[in-house]
């Protein structure tokens, strides 16, 4: 669906991103992962038609122009707050090349699907974070893009918003290619099915999830507490390797030590209330850490 050889952006002498190739399949939700200044914003822009890049390709299998194939969502959207919601949407549609006709129908087509049509005679300035971002969207889809490409598309929300945000992902991925940026790996674990990782640049890793997870992936074992304070209490006290997701400790395995057994007798012995303990896979955030972690 897209192919990009050996992108590259440079301002003045420093090269933002460097020689970066990669293809995205048809219909899937790709995450680009990095740190902050790793280059996944500059390379989202040049995909978006936003930046010419130095050099490199990239392919798109339609021939028509990229505005036309990709859409796209910023990190931090822009609106005219005076405007309605529809009044906004519709003329973005306008703007994409849609008749008047067709511009009206998307309108009120994409903000029902985004879940916004009760409010769309409403003024933008009364939105919240949640409805600016599902009204970004909506500007986005609204010319029916192959390609949906998404900087940071949840991380203003609050965890409900990022929970209605990725289902209404899930939504357009059974007839979009979604890439998106983000920071926020745990949630973005239960949508992503290729990920992107990219470090000074450069893209140092990329596959489908489950592929990576395995080339990284040693043993752990993850205790889930009852208690948010007891699982950061017990990782504080502990010798071990240990990492901590909100109830979630995991401790890794190595030399095939600490056994579960001797997991399980520290717990006994402890004061805190355990719901699970149990050996798991590398998490994305585990992964994002090996990848592009400062030890990486």
């Amino acid at each position: 669906m897209l192919q990009v050889e050996q992108l590259t952006k440079r301002f003045g002498k420093k090269a933002v991103v460097s020689d970066v190739t990669f293809e995205l399949v048809p219909n899937t939700i790709t995450a680009l992962i990095g740190p902050n200044g790793a280059g996944k914003t500059t390379t989202l822009s040049m995909l978006a038609g936003l930046l010419t890049p130095t050099s490199g390709i990239i392919r798109l299998d339609n021939p028509r122009p990229v505005q036309q194939q990709v859409g796209f969502l910023p990190q931090y959207p822009k609106f005219f707050e005076w405007m309605t919601a529809f009044e906004y949407v519709n003329m973005m549609g306008k703007l994409s090349g849609l008749s008047t006709v067709d511009a009206l129908q998307r309108a009120n087509d994409v903000l029902r699907f985004v879940g916004l049509y009760d409010e769309r005679t409403q003024r933008i300035s009364g939105f919240s974070g949640g409805m600016k971002q599902r009204l970004g969207i909506a500007q986005a889809i609204l010319h029916r893009p192959k390609l949906l490409l998404l900087d940071e598309p949840v991380s203003a929300l609050d965890p409900i918003g990022r929970s209605d945000m990725m289902k209404l992902l899930r939504e357009l991925a059974e007839t979009t290619t979604i890439l998106y940026s983000t920071h926020i790996l745990h949630d973005a674990e239960s949508m992503t099915e290729y990920v992107l990782f990219m470090k000074d640049g450069c893209l140092v890793e990329q596959g489908h999830i489950d592929e990576v997870q395995q080339k990284y992936d040693a043993p752990h074992i993850a205790i889930t507490f009852v208690q948010e304070t007891d699982a950061l209490q017990f990782a504080s006290q502990s010798e071990l390797h240990v990492s901590v997701s909100e109830r979630v400790v995991t401790v890794e395995v190595h030399n095939n030590k600490p056994t579960m057994q001797h997991i399980m007798s520290r717990l006994a012995a402890s004061p805190f209330q355990v719901e699970q303990v149990a050996y798991a896979k590398m998490t994305l955030e585990q992964m994002f850490m090996k990848v592009v972690g400062e030890d990486a």
